[in-house]
């Protein structure tokens, strides 16, 4: 076996057992219990956003703390953290503890980024589309096995909601054991893009020393090797970020990035507390909704890798998956306008397909737009303007400081808009960009080749 792919079974292994936490598909449902002192409204207003504002605060600093560790401890401090979230919440009972809670969670989330930059930093450039596909589906396995074993637990009454965090707690103290058996990381992308960084400034002040002294104002003056680094690192940095935003193609699709995603982890925060708000079933089927979201989503992927956005004009793909953000509203509408719970479960299932499709789509048009080596800066700042949007709307949609005072089911019809209203724009923009092109005539072969 190539030394490239033992690399990526034993990543894969770590991502596969931190996605195993069974207790995610009834968050909700355990939070909403007797055991914890806090009500529906509580949960909505003022435990859910402190996560989600706790993430995007961590989100910068975490990419570039991981970049400077090189990846491995930073995975390992995640799994950490996972230990103590899903711990705590086995004991704490209050509203403050289950918003520090968030905070942890806000840094578990964000401390992803380390698991998906590890690979591209220990395998070579040409099995980069190998090793991106076996991570993805590693997490996404262990989901649905997640999602699979908190249905049986709970179907089958072999467990209470509240014990399915035993098993999370468990799958990320094996994640941990695991994540010491990673290889270490010699290099990263910016901080330690070249071995042995700082070895020819030592042989320099060397240099300097003769007859057994050294000039002090010479070695005052002179910045050390650190500073030196970081000033390479942040000046490689600065070239990555530039050249990606400022190519027209990058930009666009970065923003379409962004607003999809902002959109998707708000719902996905907060579909469990529309399921709560129906007349419950005998049995709540959360776990197998989960389990088919996801296998829906790794199908629709593998079926956006096949799709030809890059053999299309960007106008016709942009078309596209403007009719696919449209649809995605409608699902969306069908989770929390109708009054049977299971068409809930459907048009959420339908919704995470359809993102998964346009997401991967966007992700693949934007890698086929960038540098290489810009990869993980490009997709980690649009993930950060993700989040910024998304507290947005957590901030004027969910918060109690904006006092529109909607109910789940009407604020939930806004995220629906919200998606409908970027398909028509980029539809919109698009026609324009067409009449446009009628307008000046066809290109001449001078703008063809700028």
């Amino acid at each position: 076996m190539e030394s490239w792919l033992k690399i990526s079974w034993v990543l894969c292994i770590f991502g596969f057992l931190r996605e195993i936490r069974p207790s995610e598909p009834y968050h909700a449902e355990i939070l909403m219990s007797d055991w914890y002192h806090v009500t529906q409204e509580e949960i909505n207003r003022s435990v859910y956003p402190v996560g989600t504002y706790s993430y995007l605060a961590l989100q910068i600093f975490v990419f570039l703390i991981t970049d400077f560790l090189r990846y491995k401890p930073v995975i390992i401090a995640n799994a950490l953290t996972g230990i103590l979230v899903w711990s705590t919440l086995l004991w704490t009972t209050t509203l403050t503890g289950l918003q520090v809670v968030e905070v942890f969670y806000g840094f578990y989330q964000a401390a992803e980024v380390a698991y998906y930059a590890y690979i591209y930093a220990k395998v070579d450039k040409k099995y980069y589309p190998l090793v991106t596909s076996y991570t993805r589906s590693a997490m996404f396995v262990g989901k649905l096995v997640g999602g699979l074993l908190a249905q049986l637990m709970i179907g089958m009454h072999w467990m209470v909601y509240r014990q399915l965090y035993i098993i999370s707690i468990t799958s990320q103290v094996l994640a941990l054991f695991w994540s010491f058996g990673l290889p270490k990381v010699e290099k990263s992308l910016y901080f330690h893009s070249q071995s042995g960084a700082g070895k020819d400034d030592t042989k320099s002040d060397a240099a300097v020393i003769e007859n057994g002294s050294q000039k002090p104002e010479e070695t005052v003056e002179k910045p050390s090797p650190a500073t030196k680094q970081s000033f390479h690192a942040f000046q490689l940095l600065w070239t990555h970020f530039h050249s990606a935003y400022t190519n027209p193609t990058v930009l666009q699709w970065s923003l379409w990035y962004a607003m999809i995603l902002a959109g998707f982890l708000q719902i996905s925060t907060y579909m469990q507390v529309v399921w709560k708000s129906y007349d419950e079933p005998t049995i709540a089927w959360n776990g197998a909704v989960d389990a088919a979201l996801t296998a829906l989503s790794a199908v629709f992927s593998l079926l956006a890798g096949y799709f030809p956005a890059s053999r299309l004009k960007t106008r016709t793909s942009f078309l596209t998956i403007a009719v696919l953000s449209v649809l995605q509203g409608g699902c969306i509408l069908l989770s929390s306008w109708t009054s049977n719970i299971y068409y809930s479960y459907l048009g959420y299932v339908l919704f995470g397909g359809l993102f998964a499709f346009t997401i991967t789509v966007a992700s693949s048009e934007l890698a086929s737009s960038l540098v290489e080596d810009s990869f993980a800066l490009v997709f980690g700042f649009n993930t950060f303007i993700a989040l910024l949007l998304q507290c947005i709307l957590t901030f004027v949609v969910v918060s109690e400081n904006v006092n529109l005072n909607l109910n789940v089911f009407e604020q939930f019809t806004v995220y629906a808009f919200y998606f409908m209203v970027i398909g028509i724009v980029y539809f919109t923009v698009v026609v324009l960009q067409c009449v446009w092109s009628g307008v000046k005539g066809p290109k001449t072969n001078k703008e063809v080749v700028n």
